[in-house]
């Protein structure tokens, strides 16, 4: 029985991974902010065992005790964990105001990298296991309607990259997930286009995704094709087309 810790277990995208591990019989620990979704999610589970938390995962100094508990509840370690919490937050306030633009920040990438130090720890020490974290294609370039938030998911691919070659000698894997607009509660004010996603098929390429251990992969993989273009145009020529470059 694979063990399978899912730590921003609310959001549509995790609960659908979650309910895909439950259906193979996976030990599953799910933690997340709001403890009426999480025992949601895991009624949904319930075909497997099943234990929550509820943790706000912007208190920093509270995640080595989260991933120390969650270690804890799966028998003394686990095999795989989805780091998967994320917001979009408001641009156009982080422009205004740098408190709004750190909790951006904090939310989206200070908070998993203080989650990935132990659990990068932890596996290291196990010499297995592997770790999923969903970034997205945000974070490939910088564009005026979301580069604070695309400036915490660019970060958080560079120390991926980087956690990844460390960790490779001791046979762990880490899988950085692009993913691109997909239709959730999150997006549910932006107009929908045929480039979104659905949770269930995003889900399903997340775990496919881990269970190749590959490196980084787009979700949807139709991003594949299209973010090396939005990566590489020009500057002079990207700042003059108004669906890259607009707001």
């Amino acid at each position: 029985m694979t063990r399978v810790l899912i730590l921003g277990a609310t959001s549509a995208i995790a609960a659908e991974v979650a309910v895909l591990h439950a259906l193979r019989g996976d030990r599953l620990h799910l933690v997340g902010r709001n403890p009426t979704k999480l025992l949601e999610v895991a009624a949904r589970c319930a075909a497997t065992t099943v234990t929550t938390e509820a943790a706000d995962f912007t208190h920093l100094d509270a995640n080595e005790e989260v991933v120390r508990r969650a270690i804890a509840e799966l028998g003394g370690g686990f095999d795989r964990v989805l780091v998967a919490h994320g917001d979009l937050g408001d641009q156009l306030a982080s422009e205004q105001s740098f408190d709004e633009a750190e909790i951006i920040l904090r939310t989206n990438f200070t908070s998993v990298v203080a989650l990935l130090v132990p659990l990068a720890n932890h596996l290291e020490a196990a010499r297995s296991g592997s770790i999923g974290v969903i970034t997205s294609v945000a974070g490939d370039r910088g564009r005026p309607r979301n580069y604070t938030y695309g400036a915490a998911k660019g970060a958080l691919h560079i120390y991926l990259q980087g956690l990844r070659t460390r960790l490779y000698t001791a046979g762990v894997k880490v899988t950085t997930l692009k993913l691109g607009p997909v239709d959730t509660p999150m997006t549910r004010a932006h107009r929908k286009t045929p480039l979104f996603g659905a949770a269930p098929a995003v889900a399903r390429g997340i775990v496919r995704a881990m269970d190749g251990g590959v490196a980084e992969a787009y979700v949807p993989s139709f991003w594949g094709a299209i973010m090396p273009i939005v990566r590489n145009t020009p500057e002079a020529l990207f700042q003059r087309l108004p669906f890259l470059s607009g707001r």
